[in-house]
């Protein structure tokens, strides 16, 4: 079986994503290093931050596309620093909820400031118009591999 110029190309792309996921992980640590934060902890930290109340394990995992085996590595580290709390859940007692604390609240703000001077700097000479489109292409390859999984768990 050939594949299609379609499916070569977004073999491409895939690639290209891997590329550009460890670029972004390095500059995420470099950006956090001197607040103790890595990629993958700011990621915690942000999907706590963003979430409308306290969040668990697994529901960080989700947000952020992690497993949840990597989510609660990452939960252990920032607990274990003080940037992050454990609050009893309610409806499972093995799952606890997390929030920020002040300095997990203080630390996820200078992380987004260093990040907002950052995303400028890159998004610099670039095309609204280009990344909008960029996006968008992105958020369907992202619907189609979530139907894929979808799929393959159906199967199980």
């Amino acid at each position: 079986m050939k594949r299609t110029i379609e499916a070569d190309l977004l073999t491409d792309i895939m690639l290209m994503v891997f590329r550009i996921n460890g670029r972004l992980l390095d500059g995420g640590d470099r950006l956090g290093a001197a607040l103790n934060l890595t990629s993958a902890r700011w990621q915690v930290l942000g999907a706590i931050s963003l979430s409308s109340g306290p969040v668990t394990v697994p529901g960080i995992a989700e947000m952020m596309g992690m497993t949840r085996q990597g989510a609660q590595k990452q939960v252990n580290k920032l607990e274990e620093d003080g940037f992050i709390e454990k609050r009893a859940n309610p409806r499972h007692q093995r799952s606890p909820f997390y929030v920020l604390t002040a300095q997990g609240a203080e630390s996820y703000r200078r992380i987004t400031a260093l990040h907002t001077g950052w995303a400028n700097t890159l998004a610099d000479g670039l095309d609204a118009q280009e990344l909008r489109a960029a996006l968008d292409l992105l958020n369907r390859f992202d619907e189609r591999l979530a139907q894929d999984a979808a799929q393959d768990e159906e199967l199980l």
